[in-house]
């Protein structure tokens, strides 16, 4: 990394990055500029003359075209940078590369949680799920109850979670959002990192929790419980038999034993929040290197947020397996076009204050960083939201880029851990898969040292390379996996941030 106060990620580049920020008047030499504007840190600005209407290029990526003209030293930002969607040429599997797996035997490693239907979880929680919302309440005082002395001699168990939702019953059914509801419960319901399951329901609802078990092939016993409000006598009695449920599960679940198994057991789901100009150079590299290792050792890297990568899907289509890996990708972007008609929403271009002020100009700029999270390594399918993820490698779930909505899919899907990028801050855990978190600058992960996990910033620092430091996120990954205690962990994080996504008619 050069020591200016500028980066030019790739030599076609008509804007530079500010490393630090860049006084008005300021000459940087190496480059030739002289800012005319003061420049924040992440932020750019004109390596040269850009005419009104010509491309602006970053990373040789259109991120949007010069409002008016631009002078060389000018700040380039939303306030002269317009969006403008052109065609894109898919060229589906033009730049597939074989991967180059590492051998069974030399394989990477972690201690995890062998389940009997053959998963591997990084944790040993009881869940508790919620069939509708009107049960929400009682789940939560149902796991209020295990507090960490009831819990004192059950050393294996990591807790007992509430996964409250706020739907279930309102809504349209049969239909999309009720599929994908009871998807997402089931997902979660059969989830590695559960050794037992109680699912409640209140007795009257849409979402009957009979029907959530045979529709989605779910077989109460041992550790997969039910009860239902109006059957067992009302509220109170509802938490007097969940409590004695999860009595009774905790000492088998207690029997688990951590043993070494094979990184091709994991599965990573890939966030970015808060979002800043140094995501897409430092933290989303450096994790998409992370990716390729974890893909080399047999894992599975799962992308996600499709209005993130909206304006540079190219880049994964053309690392399709097959051309309809490639397709059903565009699929889901063509429902989002329509979702999203007439709204101000991310995918038709504005994104949150906290990118704007990191300086990320538009949904391009922010998706070219966004889609880096998922590494080189050839795109093997493209999944529904919260859909059982069976396909190893690289691949695609569709979800909207609301952070809690994204990784709750992804967890339901069989993420056990979530590898989670930011700039600004994002403060965000999930239970039962532990978010570790990624800060883009030093001077961020100073600040929230008792958020972030691993300081990406290192690489603006000059101190590691993006390969260097994916390989310390990949072993850091697997120490995670072994029962490390991520921070988000350390400060309780995770009991709110189940949160699966609504669409359709409430009624």
């Amino acid at each position: 990394m050069n020591h200016s106060s500028l980066l030019r990620l790739h030599p076609n580049d008509n804007v530079l990055v500010a490393k630090n920020a860049i006084a008005l008047g300021e000459v940087i030499a190496e480059f030739g500029v002289r800012a005319r504007a003061q420049i924040p840190a992440g932020h750019k600005i004109a390596a040269r003359a850009i005419a009104a209407g010509e491309r602006v290029l970053k990373y040789d990526t259109m991120i949007g075209v010069a409002a008016r003209d631009l002078q060389a030293g000018d700040y380039v930002h939303s306030h002269n940078l317009s969006l403008v969607d052109s065609y894109r040429d898919p060229a589906f599997c033009q730049d597939v590369r074989p991967v180059d797996f590492v051998p069974q035997a030399q394989r990477a490693t972690f201690m995890g949680f062998e389940r009997a239907g053959g998963g591997v979880g990084t944790r040993n929680f009881i869940g508790i799920l919620s069939s509708v919302n009107c049960s929400a309440t009682v789940i939560k005082r149902i796991a209020a109850h295990f507090t960490p002395e009831r819990l004192a001699a059950f050393p294996n168990v990591d807790g007992v979670a509430a996964f409250a939702q706020s739907s279930g019953c309102g809504m349209s059914s049969p239909s999309e959002h009720f599929d994908l509801l009871r998807r997402t419960l089931a997902g979660y319901a059969r989830h590695p990192n559960l050794a037992g399951v109680l699912i409640v329901g209140l007795g009257c609802e849409r979402n009957q929790v009979d029907a959530l078990l045979d529709s989605q092939g779910l077989d109460s016993g041992r550790l997969l419980r039910t009860l239902v409000m109006q059957e067992v006598g009302g509220t109170r009695q509802t938490i007097e038999a969940g409590i004695r449920a999860i009595e009774e599960m905790l000492p088998e679940a207690n029997t688990a034993r951590r043993t070494k198994v094979s990184a091709e057991h994991l599965k990573i789901g890939l966030e970015c929040g808060g979002s800043d100009g140094f995501s897409g150079i430092t933290a989303n590299p450096a994790l998409g290197a992370a990716m390729d290792l974890l893909v080399r050792h047999g894992g599975t890297a799962i992308l996600s947020e499709t209005p993130e990568i909206h304006g540079v899907e190219f880049m994964l289509t053309r690392r399709a397996a097959t051309p309809e890996v490639g397709q059903k990708l565009l699929d889901r972007l063509a429902w989002w076009e329509r979702y999203a008609a007439g709204q101000n929403a991310q995918f038709n271009g504005v994104v949150g204050h906290g990118n704007q002020a990191g300086g990320l100009a538009n949904i391009f700029e922010k998706s070219l960083g966004s889609a880096m999270k998922g590494g080189t390594t050839p795109l093997r399918a493209v999944y529904e939201y919260a859909e059982p993820i069976k396909e190893a490698g690289f691949v695609f779930m569709d979800s909207p880029g609301y952070d809690p909505v994204a990784a709750t899919g992804q967890i339901a899907s069989g993420a056990q851990l979530i590898c989670f990028t930011t700039g600004r801050g994002s403060m965000f855990g999930s239970k039962p898969a532990p978010t570790i978190k990624l800060a883009s600058n030093t001077p961020m992960f100073r600040r929230l040292e008792e958020d972030m996990d691993i300081n990406c910033g290192v690489v603006i620092d000059g101190e590691l390379s993006v390969p260097e430091l994916g390989q310390r996120i990949f072993e850091q990954i697997l120490w995670h996996a072994s029962g490390e205690p991520t921070k988000s962990e350390l400060l309780g994080l995770g009991d709110h941030e189940f949160v699966p996504w609504h669409l359709g008619i409430v009624s």
